[in-house]
């Protein structure tokens, strides 16, 4: 009775960490739009901390500060300028500190300068600017409605949930074995099909987007969830580390597991904007 989650095995604190995290989720996503910013801010910060821990398993040496308010700024100013507060030409503040990122390496007197400002900018490119851009699905109707965000999330977990199950059970052909050895296109398959199911549930009960919103959005997730999930995994294998971080008992850390959202963001608002 007495153990906290840090003694309890990794099937239970996976199960708890989930619930909990699923339970915050939803709340945060359905209150109102301050509250859906605020939980994908702190995923963000979260993210980046994250990236840039992971580099030092290389000695590389980005330049933390600057890398996180760049990628704040956007983040922020995306949301702001969604919510009509703030004017899009004051994006253009962004650009001076793209300048700051080149300038001040030249004071850190560290080694590998030109490595570390292509870290510092990766970073915001690969973590920052997808949660930024989901602000574009948030408010894709003009206002914001949690129907599109909860709803690409719940299609991230049925890719994850089908993977898995499907991978169990039936998993015998490597999907990308020299990147990761556990995933199959067994697996893949399962959670395209449980990730298709799950996109026309949705289109029947969150009608914001339509059929063919949903279902193409499904495909997207099926197919660029995955391959995101694939490139974390080769950009830890490159930095010789295991999980991204330790922050979420039982599910590793935040590139662990949101991977699969980032790498899909762009290409859904693509699908979104364009069709």
């Amino acid at each position: 009775m007495g153990k906290n989650i840090s003694g309890l095995s990794n099937v239970w604190q996976r199960i708890i960490v989930g619930v909990l995290g699923a339970a915050l989720f939803v709340g945060s996503i359905v209150v109102n739009p301050w509250a859906y910013a605020a939980l994908f801010l702190g995923l963000t910060l979260l993210g980046l901390l994250e990236f840039y821990k992971l580099a030092g398993a290389q000695d590389i040496r980005p330049n933390k500060g600057i890398g996180i308010a760049l990628g704040g700024l956007l983040y922020v100013s995306f949301f702001l300028i969604e919510e009509e507060i703030m004017s899009p030409q004051l994006l253009y503040l962004t650009l001076p500190l793209l300048g700051l990122v080149f300038v001040l390496e030249l004071y850190r007197k560290q080694p590998q300068p030109f490595t570390n400002i292509a870290f510092t900018l990766l970073g915001v490119l690969y973590v920052a600017l997808p949660f930024g851009l989901l602000h574009k699905v948030a408010y894709l109707p003009g206002d914001y409605t949690w129907q599109p965000v909860l709803g690409l999330m719940l299609l991230i977990w049925s890719a994850d949930t089908g993977a898995y199950i499907a991978g169990k059970n039936f998993g015998k052909n490597k999907l990308l074995e020299r990147v990761s050895p556990g995933k199959t296109w067994e697996g893949w398959a399962g959670g395209t099909v449980l990730t298709m199911l799950v996109g026309y549930v949705l289109s029947i009960y969150l009608q914001d987007l339509t059929v063919a919103q949903w279902l193409g959005i499904s495909i997207i997730v099926a197919v660029f969830g995955v391959l995101g999930d694939l490139v974390e995994s080769m950009l830890k294998r490159s930095l010789g580390v295991k999980d991204s971080g330790t922050l979420l008992p039982g599910h590793g850390g935040i590139l662990d597991r949101f991977d699969s959202l980032i790498m899909s963001i762009p290409f859904i608002v693509a699908y979104l904007q364009i069709f």
